[in-house]
């Protein structure tokens, strides 16, 4: 069983449910998911001992939360390459900071993401629910 962490920064509470969601799915797959916020993490050895990550930001003023950008700059010294990713978060408006994240994670970090980047306005709007939870069920099989 992989062990895969979440982390998020909300604004409202609508990134964090949606990481809750995906959590799920990723259990559901028989994966262990642990949920934490960005504030939890103050150093890159807590990013460690994953087999797979997944970033999830509020777009905020067309931009991730600054608590996802800090975050970024220590994973990238977690030696995180190769493993198992995802990025997700919820917007009013634009919606960037998902994108921006995945691009990182891939680009950056070179870890093996998911096709693309989950974007809800809410989780409770549209299938959320339902999205998030397939979009954990999605990064389970990248460990399988």
């Amino acid at each position: 069983m992989a062990k895969i962490l979440i982390v998020y920064a909300s604004r409202t509470g609508e990134t964090e449910q949606i990481g809750k969601l995906i959590a799920e799915g990723i259990r559901f797959a028989g994966h262990e998911a642990e949920v934490k916020n960005v504030k939890e993490i103050q150093k890159e050895t807590a990013l460690q001992g994953y087999d797979g990550l997944v970033f999830g930001s509020a777009t905020y003023h067309g931009d991730m939360m600054q608590g996802m950008k800090t975050l970024l700059f220590l994973a990238e010294k977690a030696g995180l390459e190769g493993k198992a990713a995802g990025a997700f978060g919820a917007f009013g408006w634009s919606g960037e900071a998902p994108d921006r994240i995945f691009d990182t994670m891939k680009n950056i970090f070179k870890m093996n993401m998911t096709s693309a980047p989950l974007r809800l306005k809410s989780p409770s709007l549209g299938g959320g629910i339902q999205m998030a939870q397939d979009y954990g069920r999605d990064i389970a099989k990248l460990l399988d």
